[in-house]
């Protein structure tokens, strides 16, 4: 498989940027958000995911992943649950990790 690697830039909602919006509804998305990370990770596609610190305006998260297509990287970010059960809004931008400590 020819691999590109890609990034999504994750952002809460607005409405989900207040954590007294937070049920365990939203809760339950993201232990699967982060469980969808661990099973790329354990497929050997995840380079790299995180996120910034507080939950505001400015909050952010990264996902840097390999993916054999544009289409298929859509499908991925896609098919993260903050995303496609609306917790979290995403980017996706061609990428290419330039240096990195092993």
């Amino acid at each position: 498989m020819n691999k590109h690697q890609y990034i999504y830039v994750l952002k809460p909602k607005p409405y989900y940027q207040i954590e007294e919006n937070w049920t365990d509804r939203e809760e339950a998305i993201i232990d699967r958000h982060f469980k969808y990370l661990q099973n790329l990770l354990a497929k050997e596609q995840l380079v790299l995911a995180g996120k910034t610190g507080g939950l505001d305006e400015q909050t952010f998260g990264i996902v840097i992943f390999e993916a054999p297509s544009l289409e298929e990287a859509e499908k991925i970010m896609n098919n993260d649950p903050g995303v496609a059960e609306g917790v979290m809004t995403a980017v996706l931008f061609p990428y290419k990790v330039a240096l990195m400590r092993e």
